[in-house]
This record gives structure tokens, sequence and C-alpha cells, in this order.
């Protein structure tokens, strides 16, 4: 879990940090009033309108009566970091064909601030609703992308996030130590492949597959199902298969673009 902002080391900047959670705010809410984000923030109106008017001159967000918006111009950012990945075209076609092929969602994730990231998600006809979407980050201990990631870091990058980790139990199958978390790394590094079972959402199992290029990870991808469909026998037999394949062109195609 990424530490909040009073417990980083280092000095930060107040007004920077009221920014961003105004605008982490209006990305979750879909728009609000300087009210509602002021109850939600726990800080004056005052010092929220002034923010928010700061961003609206900036063009980062937009006003339509008394509610305020995110601006496109975000989305111009979002595609601009999104494309400094490399290959995303082919990780985005391959992603969307393991969701296709399987009937499942497929989701492609890279590290960030010792989180998983979503980069790409699609869904297949029989997919089942999560909370993930693209750019949302969820915990590295409890993810089979995030465990998968894990594992092919560097030795001290490991050490380094798994010392920061803040762990909290999101199901009673929730990886609550770093002794397991070390455990399980050694586990999916003998395998090729790394599982969520029911650790993040109660109910719900993944299969993912590192994606490398030489010694260095790109990142992983996965697929998820309801435990219904992911049995024991097709969660080691079958499942990695798909992912594993998938991961594979995506490695060829990075390694002789």
């Amino acid at each position: 879990m990424t530490q909040p902002p009073e417990s980083r080391p280092g000095r930060t900047i107040r007004s920077v940090e009221i920014a961003f959670s105004i605008i982490d705010a209006l990305e979750r809410r879909d728009g609000a009033g300087v009210t509602e984000l002021a109850d939600r923030l726990d800080h004056s109106k005052s010092t929220i309108h002034s923010h928010l008017r700061t961003l609206e001159e900036l063009e980062y967000v937009v006003r339509k009566g008394d509610e305020y918006r995110l601006s496109l111009q975000i989305l111009g950012m979002a595609e601009h970091v999104r494309d400094q990945v490399g290959n995303y075209d082919v990780i985005e076609e391959e992603v969307d064909a393991l969701a296709d092929e399987t009937g499942e969602i497929a989701q492609f994730g890279i590290e960030e601030h010792g989180q998983v990231t979503y980069l790409h998600k699609a869904s297949g006809e029989q997919a089942v609703e999560t909370a993930s979407s693209v750019g949302a980050q969820q915990p590295i201990y409890a993810t089979a992308l995030g465990k998968t990631i894990l594992t092919f870091l560097p030795p001290e990058r490991i050490d380094e996030i798994v010392s920061a980790t803040e762990f909290v139990a999101h199901t009673s199958h929730t990886i609550t130590s770093p002794e397991k978390l070390y455990d399980e790394i050694e586990t999916i590094a003998e395998r090729g492949y790394g599982i969520d079972d029911e650790e993040n959402i109660a109910g719900l199992r993944c299969v993912a597959a590192p994606v490398k290029s030489e010694s260095e990870i790109l990142g992983a991808v996965s697929i998820s199902g309801p435990k219904s469909r992911f049995t024991d026998d097709r969660i080691h037999d079958e499942l990695p298969e798909f992912v594993t394949r998938a991961a594979n062109v995506i490695e060829l195609n990075t390694k002789f673009s």
C-alpha cells in the first residue's frame, strides 16, 4: 500500500497535494461541486474553490453550473503516458485476443510506486465485473499480476517494496506478512506463473504470466474469473498456457521491434 503523504520521507508541498486530491476526487465521482469536495476532502470551501479556480484557469477542469469535472486535457495526458509504454498496440491486441479466447477478463499491468497499475483491460463474453480499471492501482501482494511482476524484479527492488508494504487483509485468503509473500515469490519463480486465489476479491481467481525483455520485467498479463469456472485443475493446467502464450507474443514483439 502506498504510504500517505504525511508518512513519506522528505518535504512535500501541501497545495500540490490538495490540487491532486481534487483531481482524484473528480475522477472518482465523475464531477462534483465545491461543497461536496470540501466535505469529502476535509478542507474549507474557500480552499477548494481557490484550487478549482486555478485548475480551471489552467484548463485541467471544466465548470458546468455549480459542478466541476475533469477536462479533455487530462485525456491527452493519459494517452501520452500510455504511448510511452513500448509496444502498447501489441499489448492491447494480445489482451483483447485473450479476453475473446477465454471469455473472461484479461489485463496487463506494470509496477508503479510499489503497486500494480493496470495498463489495459478487456472483457470477454462471460466476464464478471471487477473493481479494476485502466490507470487504477491494486496491492502488489494481493493480485496475480502484482505478485508475478514482483517475483521478477531485481532482488533489491523486491526487498524495497516488501519492506514498505502495509499488509491489509482484503479477504481471508490475502497474504498478510512479508514471510508468506517471500514464500509466494519463490513458488512463482519455480512454476513461472502467479495465482490470485480469492486474495483480493472473494470468489474471484486469477492467473498471470510475466512479460520480460531479456532480464528486465516489463509487466504481466492475466485472466480473471469466478472460482466456479477457475477450478483447481484449470488454474494449474489449462489457464497458465493462455497467459503464457500471450506473454510470449508480447515479448517477441518487444525483442524484435
